[in-house]
């Protein structure tokens, strides 16, 4: 079952945009998807991306090839690669990320370490990217609401 946050909702119908989920493999299997890529797969391609399996190395590598190849038959072009980290922030539960901190200060929260080892890695995932600088931070008070942090 697809995992969608409720930050997500106006576009989880119509995938119109790239889910959370769908954004944690690409940062797993290295592929940076840009949105007007996205916009060039189908419906159910898009679906199938969602639910299509990434999380052991085979996966990992299918998610990749298949990606690949779509985006390369939907645009003509290549899929660019992201360097993939040997141990991404977002599956250590023991350490909240500097950044991570400063971000849900600016909002005034403080999230303690229990509280970051208390989410799921996907979760975790969501809020480092929604607080990234030059992202478009709208829906960080949300997830962090969503997610019972303040």
């Amino acid at each position: 079952m697809a995992d969608f946050f409720e930050f997500e909702a106006d576009f989880v119908d119509s995938l119109r945009c790239i889910p959370m989920q769908v954004r944690c493999k690409l940062d797993t299997c290295g592929i940076k998807l840009k949105l007007s890529d996205w916009n060039q797969i189908t419906q159910a391609e898009r679906k199938a991306l969602v639910e299509l399996p990434c999380t052991t190395q085979t996966d990992i590598q299918s998610y990749q090839e298949y990606l690949q190849q779509l985006i390369l038959e939907r645009t003509g072009t290549p899929a660019a690669k992201l360097p993939i980290e040997s141990a991404p922030a977002w599956l250590n539960s023991a350490t909240v990320p500097t950044s991570l901190q400063e971000k849900a200060q600016e909002i005034n929260i403080t999230l303690t370490p229990q509280k970051w080892a208390a989410l799921t890695p996907l979760q975790r995932f969501a809020l480092i990217k929604l607080s990234r600088p030059g992202h478009e931070n709208q829906n960080f008070p949300k997830a962090m609401k969503e997610f019972n942090l303040f």
